[in-house]
């Protein structure tokens, strides 16, 4: 989890290529929503260049514009991350997410339902350009008995196939993040460019995540300001303090549904779970955060359904970690050898990744 967002969604093109009639909600009226959504963020797009030259650009502006530059720059050189269009382009929504997705949980599972695409495979998510439509599907899902939770993503991957089009572009929902912040963002969505498995969240957000981090650390060690630098690591020890907490709790709540108690016992030891859960929140937020209060709204919804889709970004960061490490270091072998995970089926590629026995 990141400072000012609980997951950066690689929203992908699901928000553009979900099949029709697939999960609870489909047909033309998606489509038209979909690609409607995504060509009016195309047509708001102008290159860097162009905002930088033009006088209206406010200064803030123009300043943040420079510095994501310099970081892509730096995802090509020292990354290795791809060279083209993405992130040398601007567009102010005028809102503050890109889209908002909806994802679902039983009431005693942490198992997302999934929804199926083209090319893509199928996910645990349902992307929307508009806010409306995604708390309809919500709604509409918890009449059928569901946990749900809608979030707005400050950005999503189009996996490279549009750069033709101007590729992914700089928004106004992430462009004055802190610069660990906005360092980590531009390199995690790149990341998604590199290596992609259909069918497999946990490994696709997990590889992006790994890359974000280890990228994040070396941006921040070799060109930010000690200022930045001090803002990340505060920003960074309460995202791990809120990791393990959440981590804590996920298991705990495994627990209980695999348990052999009753549905009964399990609701009850469920709401003691989160009780307890959020009373360690409280505690941290007084005594270690100073009162940052930028959980406070994940913790007060947290379900099954943010549980599950929490772990899809946490979950094989490590096994990535390890891998890069494993590679020498060396991004170049590190995308290769993900890459051909990626290739496998899905049984084989988590047990590879999770390296020698």
């Amino acid at each position: 989890m990141r400072g000012r967002r609980v997951v950066v969604a690689a929203a992908g093109l699901a928000a553009l290529l979900t099949l029709p009639g697939c999960g609870t909600t489909g047909g033309l009226g998606y489509y038209a929503q979909a690609v409607g959504g995504h060509l009016d963020l195309l047509q708001r797009t102008r290159p860097v260049a162009e905002w930088l030259d033009d006088p209206a650009t406010p200064p803030a502006l123009r300043e943040r514009l420079l510095l994501t530059q310099r970081l892509r720059d730096f995802a090509t050189q020292e990354l290795l991350l791809p060279d083209n269009r993405s992130y040398r382009g601007y567009a102010d929504l005028q809102r503050s997410a890109v889209v908002w997705n909806v994802v679902a949980a039983p009431e005693l599972s942490l198992t997302l339902k999934t929804w199926c695409f083209p090319l893509m495979g199928c996910v645990g998510y349902r992307g929307y350009f508009s806010r409306a439509p995604a708390d309809a599907l919500a709604a509409e899902l918890q009449g059928q008995g569901w946990e749900t939770s809608v979030y707005g993503v400050p950005a999503y991957s189009t996996l490279g196939w549009t750069n033709w089009l101007g590729g992914d572009p700089l928004l106004n929902t992430f462009v004055h993040w802190p610069e660990g912040e906005l360092a980590r963002l531009i390199f995690h969505e790149l990341a998604h460019q590199v290596a992609y498995a259909a069918d497999d969240t946990t490994f696709n957000e997990s590889f992006a995540g790994a890359v974000e981090r280890i990228g994040g650390q070396r941006w921040l060690q070799r060109h930010a300001s000690a200022e930045a630098r001090a803002e990340h690591a505060a920003q960074e020890a309460r995202r791990e303090d809120f990791r393990a907490l959440t981590a804590r709790t996920r298991a705990q709540l495994l627990a209980v549904y695999a348990s052999d108690a009753g549905d009964a016992d399990k609701r009850r030891r469920k709401a003691e779970v989160l009780a307890a859960m959020r009373a360690e929140h409280a505690m941290l937020k007084a005594t270690r955060w100073n009162g940052d209060s930028r959980y406070d709204g994940w913790i007060a919804r947290a379900n099954n359904a943010a549980f599950g889709v929490q772990a899809a970004y946490n979950e094989l960061v490590p096994q990535f970690e390890a891998l890069f490490e494993r590679s020498g270091g060396d991004f170049q072998r590190f995308y290769a050898e993900v890459r051909t995970l990626a290739a496998l089926p899905k049984d084989e590629r988590r047990a590879r990744l999770a390296g020698p026995p």
